[in-house]
């Protein structure tokens, strides 16, 4: 059998944690930013976990994560 490939996007915006939970950067944070609050720009910093509801279909990208 041939190697299964990754999705290269999947690859660049998912990383699996130890526990096997994948973690995501937050949306709308790159640009037309001037009319988002403070408050709202600061809550989307950082990283969070990709719902429960999501996993599989991440997985599925992510052959060999």
């Amino acid at each position: 059998m041939p190697k299964m490939k990754t999705k290269s996007g999947a690859k660049k915006r998912f990383k699996v944690r130890a526990g096997g939970t994948i973690k995501r950067s937050q949306a709308f944070k790159r640009h037309i930013l001037t009319k988002k609050t403070t408050k709202s720009k600061r809550q989307l910093r950082g990283m969070t976990a990709v719902h429960d509801a999501d996993t599989k279909q991440v997985r599925a990208m992510m052959p060999y994560a």
